[in-house]
């Protein structure tokens, strides 16, 4: 597949209007693509309103990596729930320094400890409407604020088909609302994630070698117990699979939480 070339992503990185996009035909396109020529398609359909996210996880410097490599000042949004593990934040500070990323954090208006007073400690709970909220207040404000705040019109995440069940049904190029998201890495497998690392000397999340297979918030996330056991199962006590941030958001999805929709 012909793709921008990494030569003129600042000249597509400042272009204007976004043009309306067949999906069907792009994904069609961008199915034998490299991931790194899904990344110069989406500079190139997408503009200055192109941002990517991270959350510092366990392989995020893959994608850190990968981008960075074709648009350096890409904004990159990281919303920092405040209950995050320690080692996540010097992961975070590691990545930053070497990739020299345009970072920009964003959190919830309410502070962990105004939350709690006002709502209890909602990531203690076992039914998802309380977990639910949580995602709500500490995730997906802060994202849909950082879009807004940013124009964004596109998306790069970091979305694996093998992840969850959900996120077998996407596509490459998907509509999110209004914003277009593009999950260049997809398809990857967790070897292809491991040989990116290794041939790019990059880090992995420390607590990788404490039997970590995905790293959230501290309270949420522990160790995988046995190779049986389903990785998204470490996270939320294994109530749900994903904090909601990756699922569509309609008005009827909105009237209530019980899908997870943050």
């Amino acid at each position: 597949m012909a793709g921008v070339t990494a030569g003129v992503t600042a000249d597509a990185m400042a272009a204007g209007a976004v043009e309306q996009i067949e999906l069907s035909q792009v994904n069609s396109a961008l199915a034998s693509a490299t991931a790194e020529q899904r990344v110069e398609w989406a500079v190139k359909a997408l503009g200055s309103g192109l941002v990517m996210t991270t959350s510092f996880g366990i392989h995020s410097a893959v994608m850190l990596h990968l981008v960075t490599q074709i648009v350096p000042q890409m904004p990159i949004i990281w919303v920092d729930t405040g209950y995050l593990p320690n080692s996540t934040y010097r992961f975070a500070e590691q990545l930053t320094a070497r990739l020299s990323l345009n970072l920009q954090v964003y959190q919830s208006l309410l502070s962990p400890a105004r939350m709690e007073a006002l709502h209890g400690k909602l990531w203690a709970q076992t039914d998802l409407e309380s977990l639910n909220r949580y995602d709500q207040i500490r995730k997906v404000e802060p994202m849909q604020r950082a879009l807004s705040e940013l124009g964004a019109t596109g998306w790069l995440a970091g979305l694996r088909s093998d992840q969850t069940a959900h996120r077998k049904t996407l596509d490459i190029v998907s509509l999110q609302g209004e914003i277009y998201k593009i999950s260049p890495i997809l398809d990857w497998s967790a070897k292809a994630i491991y040989e990116y690392l290794i041939a790019h000397d990059l880090p992995y999340h420390p607590l990788f070698d404490q039997g970590y297979v995905t790293v959230g918030d501290w309270h949420s996330s522990r160790p995988l117990m046995s190779t049986d056991e389903n990785e998204r199962d470490t996270r939320f006590n294994g109530i749900k699979q994903e904090c909601g941030i990756h699922l569509p958001q309609t008005p009827e999805e909105s009237e209530s939480l019980d899908s997870s929709l943050l």
